[in-house]
């Protein structure tokens, strides 16, 4: 069984009928319009089947967007991702499509200028996103109302149960620490926050904190649930216990008291009776959750989920995991990459590329004795154009041939018990051209800036996110994402608070893991896509040899090579091309006990030093 499907569920033509019947909903209800975000209760990147209503109403199937259904007029948010592929999966006869990032809805309700009554679920709305919305349309005389019941679950009639996916237990081996320990730490921060309990909504936060795994949603391994943590007194775990195996059960029973779901509500309600106080985190907790706790006449105090930052930095046997895992994973790329280059031009596509990738990375896991649990993330696997869409999504309508003259590239990423990995290579697909060689070693400059760069506490993402830029703005380029994002140890590919972007306001501290993958992206005929990625440990502080104080800086955890097809030597100074000689040494002395035949000879070909003057 493979992880990742090629086929895309998206009919433009079924909204016509689903749009008109939620119509019909607004009309008895009394709203001029009713939202529809890519959510669910958790606000997580993933979301189940049963959660996924914005695909199902509008046959968008990106991951992020919200749709706005008014009486006459329908809108489908979404970003710069994902202008093209809205487009395409959905009825211009019905939507209208607007930018999530220039315009969201609260900026365009506000700018409407109209009394509206828009009606929304408050358990797919964060607390903040609630506070902009009401505030955009009290603006104008309107009001946004919270519904009981989703207008979509309404019509949605062969809508998908809840997922009841096994969970299972993190050894402490992989974990590091134990959960007892974790979750009074947990406590001493409420307590701390002079709070009486606070809701953990994020199911990364509840996994690590509670050292469980599941499989609630695709790519990361949630089990989906809820957590009231005390500040005093046991916890209480809101968790379908047919999800729960005999031995987690028991686990799960010595640290907290297991609820069913549906006692969320109530449950909360008794506690906060009599004043008590809930910490929430508003970018990240359900305004219906805001809402229980006043109702029942407790207060609500905002304050960052409190696992968060814990475990994005991660113990010393996380960190070792992490890097185990990346010696694993590199020996996997190495057989890919030494496979791709033995396929002539022409002769394979997107999809076959991609599943060999997964099939390769099985086959070494269980070489390893460490099974792939999973993709940390659907391989984005593109060859010419389809390689300048940043997140794109190979599937059977889009897949393309990796044809002669052309770059292929792909990111992807293995979910393994003691590691979760995400790596980039750009290959070239016979001889590249010059304009390809020198935006490829501009990109290239940009990661090893961030690689080789050294900082002093209290440094933030958004200082050192120009490092990886300014090669490309010299000449004239820059790309439209981020440089960096977190990533969690056995959970998502996708963890803060960290990051390397502009928007990047956390301080990095040691133990933190995140991306390093600046790129460059040639939309069009002819064009192609470039990206370099390895994922990195911030150091420990030192001071440098003649220094006044101490640096942080970077270990890079990623063992694969990087194509020297695609490098202009002219363009590195001695300092780039002598790390990028080391880079290759190491993972040459790595990975190469672990290869053998034409992989073993292909991986001392790839690693063999650049030409250079010393």
């Amino acid at each position: 069984m493979m992880f990742q499907s090629f086929e895309v569920a998206s009919n433009p033509a079924t909204a016509a009928p689903r749009v008109a019947k939620l119509r019909a909903e607004l009309e008895s209800l009394g709203l001029d319009g009713f939202l529809v975000p890519r959510a669910d209760e958790h606000q997580g990147e993933y979301v189940p089947a049963r959660a996924r209503r914005l695909a199902w109403l509008t046959g968008f199937t990106g991951s992020a967007g919200v749709a706005l259904i008014m009486k006459n007029k329908a809108y489908l948010f979404v970003d710069g991702r994902y202008t093209l592929q809205a487009a395409e999966q959905t009825d211009p006869e019905i939507f209208t499509i607007e930018s999530l990032v220039d315009t969201p809805p609260p900026v365009w309700l506000r700018n409407v200028e109209k009394k509206l009554i828009i009606g929304f679920d408050p358990w797919l709305h964060t607390i903040s996103e609630t506070k902009a919305l009401h505030e955009a349309l009290e603006k104008n005389g309107g009001s946004l109302v919270a519904i009981k019941d989703n207008l979509v679950d309404m019509i949605w009639d062969d809508q998908p149960a809840p997922p009841l996916e096994a969970v299972t237990i993190q050894p402490e081996k992989y974990a590091g620490k134990f959960a007892s320990e974790k979750l009074q730490e947990l406590a001493e921060a409420v307590a701390k926050a002079k709070a009486d309990a606070t809701i953990l909504t994020d199911p990364s936060s509840i996994a690590w904190a509670f050292n469980i795994r599941g499989n609630d949603v695709s790519n990361t391994p949630l089990p989906l649930a809820f957590a009231l943590l005390p500040a005093s007194g046991e916890p209480l775990l809101f968790i379908d216990k047919r999800k729960l195996p005999i031995e987690t059960e028991a686990y799960l029973t010595q640290l907290s008291t297991l609820r069913p779901p549906s006692s969320l509500e109530g449950d909360v309600s008794t506690f906060v009776a009599g004043d008590k106080t809930v910490m929430l985190d508003p970018a990240l907790a359900a305004e219906k959750l805001r809402l229980i706790v006043e109702q029942a006449g407790g207060k609500v105090v905002d304050g960052l989920d409190p696992a968060r930052l814990p475990r994005a930095i991660k113990n010393p046997v996380e960190l070792e995991g992490a890097r185990k895992s990346h010696e694993r994973d590199g020996v996997a790329m190495v057989s890919f990459l030494s496979w791709i280059d033995e396929q002539a031009p022409g002769t394979i596509d997107e999809i076959i590329a991609a599943t060999k990738l997964e099939e390769t990375r099985r086959t070494v896991a269980e070489g390893f004795q460490m099974p792939l649990e999973n993709l940390s993330f659907d391989s984005i696997s593109g060859a010419g154009p389809n390689g300048a869409f940043a997140h794109y999504r190979v599937s059977t309508a889009s897949n393309r041939t990796l044809e002669d003259g052309e770059l292929y590239l792909i990111d992807s990423g293995g979910q393994y018990r003691d590691g979760t990995t995400d790596i980039t290579r750009t290959l070239p697909v016979g001889k590249p051209t010059d304009d390809m060689k020198r935006k490829f070693t501009l990109v290239l400059k940009g990661m090893i800036a961030i690689s080789t760069a050294r900082f002093p506490k209290g440094t933030r993402g958004m200082d050192i996110d120009a490092l990886a830029r300014i090669a490309l703005w010299k000449q004239g380029y820059d790309y439209g994402h981020g440089t960096g994002h977190g990533v969690g140890s056995f959970l998502s590919v996708h963890e803060g608070p960290q990051s390397i972007s502009k928007r990047g306001v956390h301080e990095l501290l040691p133990g933190m893991i995140l991306s390093n993958e600046p790129g460059y992206y040639k939309p069009g005929s002819g064009g192609y896509g470039i990206r370099t990625e390895n994922l990195l440990i911030v150091t420990e502080p030192e001071v440098p040899e003649g220094g006044d104080i101490p640096m942080m800086g970077f270990e890079t955890i990623t063992l694969c090579p990087i194509d020297k097809r695609l490098i202009d030597t002219s363009l590195l100074v001695r300092e780039e091309l002598v790390w990028l000689d080391a880079y290759h040494a190491r993972v040459r002395e790595a990975l190469l006990p672990h290869t053998k035949g034409d992989e073993r000879e292909w991986l001392m070909a790839a690693t063999e030093p650049l030409a250079h003057n010393s």
